[in-house]
């Protein structure tokens, strides 16, 4: 005899709440990840010879992290790890980083560090880094840096990254590379860098230098 529809349906209901009630314990057991500072400053302690152990003003070649967006950091190293963006130092130095969570304590560290200011060097071309940061360029449907970037700079995390203050000769290079194709994780970047000469990209990344 097939049991009745009525014990069917008591039995598919008490299965039922038997699973949600295990995928809550579940939950409750398995806390939400976050990323820890102090874990990140040990896993970062090889990237100081480059970006000095706070993530600071180090040479001008290598990014400033201090005060980085933690998620853009994450989005970086994640590219470098897998050739999305290439950089022979940073890829090698990606594939150390054992997973994504180690990434985001380290991410997490540099965030946390003071951004230290910068100053723009040229009296030259800060009036066109100005004008190129705050309201573009409009023959040439350049938008103005500052929509994405803030107009002082801090950005947005993850996809736009603070400015402020960072070195000016890096900045320029990352322009030209995107100009150029040799880095292309932005497809905006690239878009816009194309449509800038030499000298706006030199006095842009001058007058960002300065911001604050």
């Amino acid at each position: 005899m097939k049991p009745p529809l009525t014990v069917l349906s008591s039995l598919f209901s008490a299965l039922c709440l038997a699973l949600v009630a295990q995928a809550a314990l579940a939950s409750e057991a398995a806390p939400a990840f976050k990323p820890d500072p102090a874990k990140g400053q040990a896993l970062s302690a090889a990237c100081g010879a480059c970006h000095m152990q706070d993530g600071s003003r180090g040479a001008p070649v290598n990014p400033i992290l201090a005060g980085q967006h933690a998620d853009y950091i994450v989005k970086q190293l994640t590219e470098f790890k897998s050739g999305k963006r290439k950089n022979a130092v940073m890829t090698g130095m990606a594939m150390t980083i054992a997973s994504e969570e180690d990434m985001k304590h380290i991410a997490a560290f540099y965030a946390s560090k003071q951004a230290q200011p910068g100053a723009a060097q040229s009296k030259d071309t800060v009036l066109l880094g100005e004008q190129i940061y705050r309201g573009g360029i409009a023959g040439k449907q350049v938008p103005a840096c500052a929509g994405c970037h803030s107009p002082n700079g801090a950005g947005l995390p993850a996809q736009y990254p603070r400015l402020a203050g960072q070195h000016a000769e890096y900045a320029e290079a990352q322009l030209l590379a995107f100009r150029a194709g040799t880095r292309a994780n932005s497809t905006p970047m690239t878009g816009i860098a194309a449509r800038l000469n030499d000298r706006e990209i030199k006095a842009v990344s001058d007058y960002m230098a300065g911001l604050r």
